[in-house]
């Protein structure tokens, strides 16, 4: 059984990581290693272990109270400013949450404008890339990102660029992208504009675009410039500096990508 299968066992049973660390002996850190992506090598014995864990669980019919669901159980317990990447990583995979400075920010679900606006941009920035054979890698959310190569911190912004590929391992960008993207929402509007704005500037980030689909507003914090920010509005040319200003998105047709939605209010 391959550890993709594995995966998809678990989600199928509702196994908890602890649960399969006690099923199979594995040490806990050991399986939360195996399951995201931080062990891409794991020993063969503990292969074995972890398969007979979920080959058992094939085997025997389940029984309504052996469905034991991991969101049941207590992952939120501890006082904000405590958690760390052990309890982001024990998160079931289905609660998308952040881990800014060991505070847990629950993150809801995106709206259909916010999922329009993100996929356009990205589409934008990727086709620059593949235009010019650029060696920069755009890459769209959901992406975790360790910000700081701590353990207080994992983010997932909704586009980043990264030009150093060493900083994207498999599970993870793994330090400070160049180039971040953030789309507001109601619930994300202070995260994003203050707290993750401080974090981005004190991680290195080079540049940082907050877009703000109500106003209809672009703000541009070009940090290795120390310009910011700089607003524009959605009838705006925008360039991408951290490209030297090559490239340059006109808003306008970001704008008539979503108008659709705003008719019928």
């Amino acid at each position: 059984m391959t550890i993709q299968e594995m995966k998809e066992k678990k989600k199928e049973i509702g196994y908890t990581y602890s649960q399969i660390a006690e099923l199979s002996g594995v040490p806990l850190g050991t399986v939360q290693k195996i399951f995201n992506g931080s062990t891409s090598s794991p020993r063969y014995d503990t292969l074995r272990a972890l398969e007979k864990v979920f080959q058992l669980s094939f085997d025997e019919p389940k029984k309504p109270t052996d469905m034991i669901r991991e969101a049941s159980a207590p992952y939120f317990v501890k006082k904000q400013g405590d958690y760390t990447l052990e309890d982001y990583y024990a998160i079931p995979d289905d609660i998308r949450v952040e881990l800014i400075d060991g505070v847990i920010y629950d993150m809801s679900a995106p709206t259909s404008v916010h999922q329009l606006l993100t996929g356009f941009l990205f589409t934008q920035f990727m086709n620059h890339v593949m235009k010019e054979k650029g060696s920069c890698l755009p890459i769209v959310s959901p992406i975790d990102v360790q910000l700081d190569c701590d353990d207080r911190t994992m983010l997932q912004p909704d586009v980043v660029i990264v030009c150093d590929r060493k900083k994207v391992v498999h599970r993870c960008v793994y330090g400070a992208p160049d180039f971040v993207l953030e789309i507001l929402s109601p619930s994300s509007r202070k995260k994003d504009s203050i707290i993750k704005l401080n974090k981005y500037m004190n991680a290195g980030v080079r540049e940082y675009w907050v877009v703000d689909p109500e106003k209809r507003l672009v703000l541009v914090y070009d940090f290795e410039h120390n310009n910011f920010p700089i607003i524009y509005g959605f009838d705006s040319q925008i360039p991408v500096r951290i490209w030297e200003e090559k490239l340059v998105l006109d808003f306008r047709e970001a704008s008539d990508h979503i108008q659709f939605l705003y008719e019928d209010r």
